[in-house]
């Protein structure tokens, strides 16, 4: 299980942290070129996690492959040449955050795709009161 010391509120995740390659962001690590803050679900907001899931299953091109309570992976395809990258989050519901990965499965770089799929999800749950910010 992978640890997220730079994280904050210093939560565990299985959500794994990214290859030396610059195609991945996630909020359990650290480095700079790879980090992205993880989700903080709104105070009160009991209804979040199932929020959460069906703004990801709305996303284009995105389909979602394994979810359980707290956790859901979703392949997301690239619309020019049909790439598949994952998508991952994972909830703790104790502390309300929700970590992220989104990596690509081929390919060295990814001219920052994976970083701005992120960011346009949390824009789009920062709209909908969904996850606040820090």
């Amino acid at each position: 299980m992978a640890t997220s010391p730079g994280n904050a509120v210093g939560q565990e995740s299985t959500i794994k942290k990214c290859p030396s390659t610059p195609n991945c962001v996630s909020s359990v690590d650290e480095r700079d070129a790879h980090q992205a803050a993880p989700f903080l679900v709104a105070a009160g907001n009991t209804k979040a996690w199932s929020m959460i899931r069906a703004t990801v299953a709305g996303l284009d091109r995105t389909r979602i492959v394994k979810e359980s309570e707290n956790y859901l992976h979703a392949e997301c395809r690239s619309r020019l040449f049909g790439f598949i990258d994952d998508l991952e989050l994972e909830l703790n519901p104790s502390t309300g955050v929700v970590n992220i990965r989104s990596a690509s499965r081929v390919g060295y770089s990814d001219l920052g795709v994976n970083r701005r799929r992120v960011e346009h999800l949390r824009e789009l749950l920062l709209n909908s009161k969904i996850i606040h910010s820090r």
